[in-house]
């Protein structure tokens, strides 16, 4: 084990980070930042030396690594990589907690906490909602599912990766389900803005001439995001604002419009087809939020 030059703050929990990619590398950052004593292991060698150089400890061994604290935040590409570490560690995992920051499905999370807990482990599922650049700031949203009273006993040496620790509940894999939620949200945003990008570019405007106003919806839509969401948790879809038949004409003339332009019409094909089976469904007069039911029962 070679030992870093730093020494770490009185009193701050030793925590081992696994996993030195960038976002791991950025979680490691933190903790040292906040005067944890801090273990770095990574399965290609030379990644931990910056972090050492600051006052990380650099284990040799999965087991090593989570020997040497009893938290241990794990960041690696895929829930394959974590699992098959765990069984490297075997049973150095015992008595060990473990926090599993790797991206991956709900079940991925379930799969790994049922093996970790099989090593004598217990384990918390997370998901980082940030750029490694954001890890340790204020505003930085880390989300957590598992056991409320093991969150609760690690939420303040978690607090240093960033903002408040959100937990989402008791429930495994909570954590990944709104992970990837969230970033199919984020994607098929970011595709219609960028479609639109190429609509406007069609008569020569400049995408960062056209970003304010896609900037100026984004911030409108919260307004909608809240207002559906009451809806569709309350099961009544009465329009207060536009029907979908309004909606569905107007996105006649996104596809038409598309057309005419030379862009791609899938994505507003795609759209249209959506709304159109909605309407059939006996939805036109209610609200876009009833489009929620195309997707939790979507066309065969």
């Amino acid at each position: 084990m070679t030992a870093g030059a730093a020494g770490a703050a009185p009193g701050q929990a030793p925590v081992t980070v696994v996993g030195l990619g960038l976002m791991g590398a950025a979680l490691a950052g933190a903790f040292v930042t906040r005067g944890h004593p801090t273990t770095v292991w990574n399965r290609s060698p030379g990644k931990d030396g910056p972090l050492v150089e600051r006052g990380a400890t650099s284990a040799a061994t999965p087991a090593e690594a989570f020997t040497a604290a009893p938290l241990a935040v794990l960041c690696v590409k895929d829930h394959e990589a974590v699992r098959e570490i765990l069984r490297q560690a075997g049973e150095a995992l015992s008595g060990r907690v473990l926090v599993d920051l790797t991206t991956g499905t709900s079940e991925d999370a379930l799969r790994t906490a049922r093996e970790a807990e099989g090593f004598g482990a217990r384990y918390l599922d997370g998901a980082i909602l940030a750029t490694p650049d954001a890890i340790g700031l204020p505003d930085t949203a880390i989300l957590y599912s598992g056991p409320t009273a093991l969150f609760t006993e690690h939420e303040a040496t978690l607090a240093a990766l960033g903002g408040s620790p959100l937990h989402l509940g008791a429930t495994e894999g909570l954590a990944s389900l709104y992970d990837v939620a969230l970033l199919g949200a984020m994607w098929s945003s970011l595709n219609g803005v960028l479609h639109a990008t190429a609509l406007v570019g069609s008569e020569g405007v400049g995408a960062d001439a056209f970003a304010p106003f896609a900037g100026m919806l984004f911030q409108a839509m919260g307004v909608f995001v809240t207002r559906y969401a009451e809806q569709i948790a309350a099961g009544d879809f009465t329009a207060d604002d536009s029907t979908v038949r309004t909606h569905l004409a107007g996105v006649a003339h996104l596809v038409r419009e598309s057309a005419v332009r030379g862009v791609d019409g899938t994505l507003p094909g795609h759209l249209r087809s959506v709304l159109t089976e909605v309407a059939a469904r006996g939805h036109a007069e209610d609200s876009y939020a009833s489009v929620v039911e195309y997707f939790r029962k979507p066309a065969l």
